[in-house]
């Protein structure tokens, strides 16, 4: 019997493998992190109000510019074993022929946003950071749906740095998208 040497087998997981996995039920979405499953279950009320709101500025944004914006689930495919599921990204309009309407997204978008969950919190702010940082995503948006406040970070150097934090009545200015301004009530809104 010839002997198998272990660091020639793979365990991570591709995006690829992932999608011959059964459906599951509706409460859980998967992400990968160098190959590692994460589950994720899906947010309560208020994280949906929220998302819903932002992603109604991110649409009449879309409408003015011609970019686009999608909301989860949607999955980013980074490479074949990075994979995960922002709350919502927008395309500018120059990288919009990059998105395939009809298969996965397999660039980077122009903005992630993630609305915290306690569930994912931590995930957010580290590791799933980390990963849109690797893959150079521009801006990233944290949201907090509980305190109210939203996080704007920017890319440099291969790192984010915190652009702005604001509160529930704050006039907003994206950093990296022209003319995408706000008031956080807009989002905040019950």
């Amino acid at each position: 019997m010839k002997a198998v040497d272990s660091k020639a087998v793979d365990s991570r997981v591709s995006f690829a493998e992932l999608q011959q996995w059964p459906d599951t039920p509706y409460r859980y979405r998967y992400e990968l992190y160098d190959g590692e499953v994460i589950v994720v279950a899906l947010p309560f009320s208020r994280h949906q109000r929220v998302a819903q709101h932002i992603g109604q500025v991110l649409i009449d944004y879309e409408t003015s510019t011609g970019g686009l914006v999608f909301s989860v689930p949607i999955d980013i495919v980074f490479s074949d074993y990075d994979v995960l599921g922002p709350d919502l990204v927008f395309f500018r309009k120059e990288r919009r022929h990059l998105v395939k309407m009809r298969e996965a997204t397999r660039a980077a978008p122009d903005l992630a946003v993630e609305v915290l969950s306690r569930s994912t919190a931590r995930r957010d702010r580290g590791r799933k950071m980390e990963v849109y940082a690797q893959y150079a995503v521009p801006e990233y948006w944290i949201v907090d749906p509980v305190a109210n406040t939203l996080e704007i970070y920017v890319l440099h150097g291969g790192a984010y740095s915190l652009a702005g934090e604001f509160d529930s009545d704050s006039d907003v200015q994206s950093p990296t998208l022209d003319g995408l301004s706000f008031n956080t009530r807009r989002i905040f809104a019950e």
